[in-house]
């Protein structure tokens, strides 16, 4: 089983819940860049309030194709991604086991998007330890037999508007109620190698 979808920062729990189960993520490298979107911005939980962290890029215009997209890194994101990360996750369970390994992505200081969004996806799939297969759409080549989940996660609709995930709480750090549909790191930190049971939980019945 095979599925073709865009390619996120950092995606969220939801979007695991729909592509868990798949041996193939097809990642669409061939199509049109979108501002205000997920492919550049994910979210985390700090002590206070859910916390957006947006990746600046040059550009960005709807003709540029995603796979030219490049980084800015004279804006100060990079010191404030990892930062925000420490800072909310430091205490969590799992966060000194997972963290160096994405760390290792940030430091490289990779120039395009589209590779940091595809190492750092990588990244997620190894500590949820699925035996899930990355390529990219321009080298797959037929796509015959692959569902498509391209264009329905979107950043301006709610999760509960999808028929894809519905929220299994866990314990996070901060605050009385929990927060669904965070970051896959969220989670990760948070409850380790249980993760994949809980995404599982929270997929909705087919």
């Amino acid at each position: 089983m095979g599925i073709i979808t865009e390619l996120f920062y950092l995606p969220s729990i939801e979007y695991f819940a729909a592509v868990q189960g798949n041996g193939i993520i097809c990642l669409d490298d061939l199509e049109r860049y979108q501002k205000q979107s997920l492919r550049n911005r994910t979210s985390i939980l700090l002590a206070n309030k859910t916390e957006k962290l947006s990746v600046p890029v040059y550009g960005g215009n709807k003709n540029q194709p995603y796979r030219d997209i490049r980084i800015d890194y004279e804006q100060k994101w990079l010191n404030v991604h990892l930062r925000g990360m420490q800072s909310a996750y430091g205490k969590a369970p799992f966060f000194e086991f997972y963290y160096p390994y994405l760390e290792q992505v940030y430091l490289k200081k990779l120039p395009f998007l589209i590779d940091m969004n595809q190492q750092l996806l990588t990244v997620c799939l190894k500590l949820l330890r699925w035996d899930t297969e990355v390529k990219y759409l321009s080298e797959f080549g037929e796509k015959s037999g692959l569902s498509d989940l391209r264009g329905v996660i979107k950043s301006k609709e709610h999760f509960t508007e999808r028929d894809i995930y519905e929220a299994r709480p866990y314990s996070q750090l901060f605050g009385v109620d929990f927060v669904p549909n965070l970051s896959i790191i969220d989670l990760l930190f948070c409850a380790g190698p249980e993760a994949e049971a809980i995404i599982t939980a929270s997929k909705k019945i087919e």
